[in-house]
């Protein structure tokens, strides 16, 4: 890994959860090829290729504090924090499990806060806040209606979308902002149908972590595709 204090690169540092999941790796890839710093935290740790990826528990708070600072150590401040973390699953509403529900929101709703929280803390920690864009996922089911058999997944992705407006409110006016991007359903490499593509929710993110994306906050972006 490369001290920031020493790197020529002038590019922010982003930081992508999730990074060895079919749309965190596209991401963290379409970053990388557009000449950011990238730097991935997943389940596993990886460092082999770019990024390099460290291992954490994102529903566990002293996981995401202590994978925060040795990114910060080792790296310095991520000025772009995207959180892909999340799950999936459907049910009829009386035969979910109060397990599910609990483990629905921990990995969804949960891990942003504390994923968010921990980033914000670094961005803000100085005398002099560093701006910042932080990005999560929330999904047609949270942002527009809720699904049939989905309830705990359509909740959880709401729990997103106003969790973001809520902290764009909170740090209006210093330089951070926080978006949610909302897909339908996400298509991948050759995958047909309705849908968008995971390339398109990449340039997405791309465009709010540019000087463009600058005059933007608490916007939720309705990924649908076609």
């Amino acid at each position: 890994m490369t001290d920031t204090a020493s790197s020529t690169s002038t590019m922010p540092l982003v930081l992508v959860t999730g990074a060895r999941g079919r749309l965190g790796t596209i991401i963290a890839d379409s970053f990388l090829d557009a000449g950011y710093r990238v730097v991935g935290l997943d389940r596993s740790a990886s460092d082999e290729g770019q990024p390099s990826i460290m291992a954490f528990d994102a529903t566990d708070e002293t996981s995401v504090r202590s994978a925060f600072e040795r990114v910060v150590r080792e790296e310095g401040v991520p000025s772009i924090v995207i959180h892909t973390v999340g799950m999936w699953a459907m049910s009829p509403f009386t035969e979910t499990a109060l397990s599910d529900w609990r483990k629905m929101m921990e990995v969804n709703l949960t891990s942003t806060f504390l994923v968010f929280r921990e980033a914000l803390r670094q961005l803000h920690q100085a005398d002099q806040p560093v701006a910042g864009r932080l990005i999560g996922i929330s999904s047609k089911q949270g942002s527009i209606r809720g699904m049939a058999q989905q309830a705990a997944y359509s909740a959880s992705k709401a729990g997103v979308m106003r969790l973001v407006e809520a902290l764009s409110a909170e740090v209006a006016g210093t330089g951070t902002t926080a978006h949610a991007i909302a897909p339908s359903m996400i298509l991948f490499d050759y995958e047909e149908g309705e849908g968008v593509s995971a390339k398109d929710i990449a340039a997405h993110c791309l465009h709010l972590a540019s000087e463009a994306g600058a005059s933007l906050n608490g916007a939720t972006l309705h990924a649908f595709g076609t």
